[in-house]
């Protein structure tokens, strides 16, 4: 079973609110290691999650959108 889209949202959230500017950077490591690991349901569930964070992010000046 997969995140519903409530938890991806989440867990972007979650991620920019620990790593700031440089959560794209740790949601691409997640995904180089769950790729390596040959985790394929983790992969995608990260990949979604990557698509959020670009959505959330203003990369300008790393800053959640949320919180500008």
């Amino acid at each position: 079973m997969g995140l519903s889209d409530w938890e991806i949202w989440a867990c972007a959230q979650k991620a920019i609110e620990q790593h700031g500017a440089k959560a794209p950077m740790h949601v691409a490591d997640r995904l180089g290691s769950l790729t390596a690991a040959g985790d394929l349901c983790g992969v995608a569930a990260w990949q979604a999650i990557a698509a959020k964070v670009d959505q959330l992010m203003d990369y300008r000046n790393g800053i959640a959108l949320s919180r500008q």
